[in-house]
């Protein structure tokens, strides 16, 4: 989910737009996001007061159907329209990396969220490891004091001291 629609506001079908991504610049005039909805196509876009409207839905009565639609994109409209910085990475790049430290695997990313300000990696602990008697999951910070190199196209995130965050798990 990219976004979500909140109430109408004023007299032409506009809708507070809530938005889940660090793209804004995805929502674009003419641009169509899949949605609880069904499809919706962008008519205005005004990113500065969160405000959006759709095709076919610019009369107020209407536009309150829209109220808590979820709005989607798929990994290839995102790769498309959203601009990576250097050492920048999609968040569905790197779910599914291996954890490795010093040349141990610890696990693999299982999911990332966003807690407050800090994007945090949930790791599903390697098997040996478990065995061992370590938890079955545990969290990294997504920083650079844990984080050395994220290589997606490997689909390894090579960390440091991660392994006493496991420990202390």
């Amino acid at each position: 989910m990219v976004a979500q629609v909140g109430k109408t506001h004023g007299l032409h079908g506009d809708l507070k737009l809530h938005l889940h991504t660090d793209f804004p610049e995805q929502f674009q005039v003419g641009y169509s996001f899949d949605s609880s909805s069904g499809k919706l196509e962008i008519s205005r876009i005004n990113l500065q007061r969160g405000m959006i409207a759709f095709k076919g839905y610019e009369e107020p009565d209407i536009a309150k159907k829209l109220t808590n639609t979820k709005l989607y994109a798929t990994e290839e409209e995102t790769k498309e329209r959203c601009i990576l910085k250097e050492g920048e990475h999609f968040w569905f790049d790197i779910e599914g990396c291996d954890l490795i430290e010093a040349d141990e695997r610890l696990g693999k990313v299982a999911e990332i969220q966003r807690i407050a300000d800090i994007n945090y990696l949930f790791i599903d602990t390697d098997a040996k490891l478990v065995e061992a008697g370590l938890p079955k999951s545990f969290l990294v910070p997504y920083i650079d004091r844990y984080v050395i190199e994220a290589d997606t196209d490997a689909k390894v995130i090579r960390v440091v001291d991660a392994k006493e965050l496991l420990e202390a798990s």
